[in-house]
């Protein structure tokens, strides 16, 4: 068996890797963090763990392919009123348009296809 060189393996602990701060396309930061170790694919996009601060809504967006994640530490209001809690596996298709709340902060571990669309 070929020897995994450090180029091909990354490991990063949740509870000890700095987190980077998101950006959106316009410039606007939330205070939402994300740790992406494929650094070959736009922030966000693929495998992730995102950060919601206490408080924080995400933006109204559309998704560009379907987005998974599993709550993994706190609580998440959807805009249709659904409430997800820690442990909850999501599936959203192509296409859903929706936001997230989170009232005393969140972590999940993501996966989405393709950078989302803003929608108001």
């Amino acid at each position: 068996m070929k020897a995994i060189t450090r180029n091909d393996r990354r490991i990063a602990n949740i509870h000890e890797t700095q987190f980077q701060p998101f950006v959106y396309p316009d410039g606007a930061a939330l205070g939402d963090m994300v740790l992406q170790l494929d650094d070959e694919q736009e922030l966000g996009v693929g495998f992730h763990v995102y950060r919601m601060p206490p408080g924080m809504t995400t933006r109204g967006h559309r998704h560009n392919g379907h987005e998974q994640f599993l709550i993994l530490e706190g609580e998440l209001h959807e805009s249709d009123g659904t409430i997800l809690r820690a442990g909850d596996l999501v599936f959203y298709r192509d296409g859903t348009e929706h936001n997230s709340h989170t009232p005393h902060g969140c972590l999940l571990a993501v996966h989405i296809a393709g950078p989302e669309f803003p929608v108001d």
